[in-house]
């Protein structure tokens, strides 16, 4: 085969000629677009058009970020309508005592702009996007019950404004907030709570600025919103216009309605002071002279309770009124302190028989002396009566069955003495009542507190 450059001249001025042809289309085939005629039509870079219109709309000479937009249909008399919607990302946590709640949104408001209008190129330029929202007129909402809050730059700004051809623009921005939440614990722990978002304008007044909710899920919440103590039923949104001295300001509020979950408080509270109340009745089944057992018992769970009461009081504001946990902690400490001053009333009680019993005693051996000392008073061959033999003393048979049958019928409660007669001592006798009226008496509390409580929780869930 012969080599190229043993090809002849022209030959090779001829494949020159058609190698640079044959790169020249490819060029023009790369920049054109061809019609139906077969006709190079050249292609539109449109990220160079978006710098293009970008220039020409927000230019020093034709846009002013410090004049508000024209209200409805281009009148300045009007006001600018600005639609708000957002989303809630999370809630991560209300605190009963500081009584404020943290949540995360993504906060989205929309509001036509007819300084910003631009060709979009036959629907190819949908719309521009901007990051920095000081070069377009922005509405001055602030939340007005907002502690503390602050913007997300991980791992940009997450922010981004975008500006439709027919002037709409759209700003979204990612925010955490932690706002304040004013709450009526009465009901606490089985309370609903109502915790507001309100978003107001600073420094236009409704002549000039008008907030409105946007149409059709103004408020959107994620699905797998989880709070650990807490659920979310349901949100409300409204209107809240404020008026001061200085004019009437546009104002939007969502209410978040949030119920409080008992099972966490039945299993940390509720049932370890009922174990509490029910370990103080042991000492009713102690005997009464186990004082050491029954006074450690008494001061040990009476100690818990009130350590149980304090750290309850600990995790919540001091408030003016009483609260149901409150009136539960409260009579559950009131059984324990009963069951230590019963163990004292059965002590005195006990001290008291035995003091009762050995006057008793003495007393019998004293008549028993003076009896024996009264027979042979008169010399040992005198013979004197015992003064319930004497003659004077005595009744006839027909007179004691008079008696008998004159005597009153018994009493019908004489089961209940029958049974109280099986504990001769009154120490004895306060314990066996005490194990039946205690219980009995924390029932009838227990059945009293929920039927209450829970009632009321339905009257305000009502309401």
């Amino acid at each position: 085969m012969a080599s190229f450059k043993e090809l002849p001249s022209f030959l090779m001025v001829f494949l020159f000629v058609h190698l640079a042809q044959y790169c020249c289309n490819r060029i023009d085939d790369d920049n054109c677009k061809y019609n139906k005629h077969n006709n190079c039509v050249p292609k539109v870079n449109f990220r160079h058009k978006e710098k293009e219109v970008l220039d020409q709309i927000l230019g020093p000479g034709s846009y002013d970020a410090r004049i508000r937009p024209s209200g409805v249909n281009g009148t300045g008399d009007s006001p600018c309508i600005v639609f708000v919607n957002m989303l809630v990302r999370s809630i991560s946590r209300i605190d009963d005592y500081k009584m404020e709640y943290s949540v995360q949104l993504t906060f989205r408001e929309q509001w036509m702009d007819e300084r910003l209008k631009f060709n979009d190129y036959n629907g190819k330029m949908k719309y521009l996007t901007l990051t920095e929202a000081s070069r377009v007129w922005m509405p001055d909402l602030f939340f007005s019950n907002e502690k503390e809050g602050h913007f997300h730059n991980i791992i940009m700004p997450n922010v981004y404004i975008r500006i439709f051809p027919q002037g709409l623009v759209l700003y979204s921005i990612r925010i955490s907030l932690t706002l304040s939440c004013p709450m009526n614990l009465k009901l606490y722990p089985l309370d609903r709570q109502t915790c507001s978002l309100r978003m107001v304008s600073y420094g236009w007044t409704t002549d000039d600025l008008v907030f409105l909710w946007k149409e059709g899920d103004p408020v959107q919440v994620v699905k797998n919103l989880h709070l650990p103590r807490f659920t979310l039923e349901k949100f409300l949104t409204d209107y809240c216009n404020s008026k001061t001295n200085t004019g009437e300001y546009s104002c939007l509020k969502v209410d978040l309605l949030f119920k409080r979950e008992f099972s966490y408080y039945l299993i940390q509270i509720y049932i370890p002071c009922c174990m509490l109340v029910i370990v103080s009745w042991v000492s009713f089944w102690l005997d009464q002279s186990a004082v050491p057992a029954r006074v450690s018992l008494g001061v040990t769970t009476l100690l818990t309770m009130a350590t149980q009461t304090s750290g309850i009081n600990a995790s919540l504001p001091p408030v003016s009124y009483t609260k149901a946990i409150d009136v539960w902690t409260g009579v559950c400490l009131t059984f324990v302190f009963g069951a230590l001053l019963e163990f004292a009333l059965v002590n005195y009680a006990s001290r008291s028989d035995t003091h009762r019993d050995d006057m008793s005693k003495k007393c019998d051996l004293e008549r028993t002396v003076s009896m024996d000392v009264g027979d042979y008073e008169d010399g040992p061959n005198s013979f004197n009566m015992k003064p319930l033999m004497r003659p004077e003393l005595m009744m006839s048979r027909d007179k004691m069955s008079q008696i008998i049958h004159q005597a009153p019928p018994m009493e019908k409660n004489s089961c209940w003495k029958s049974w109280m007669s099986k504990f001769p001592t009154r120490s004895k006798r306060i314990d066996v009542i005490s194990r039946i009226l205690f219980p009995m008496v924390f029932a009838m509390f227990n059945m009293s507190y929920w039927s209450t409580y829970l009632f009321r929780e339905d009257t305000e869930e009502d309401k």
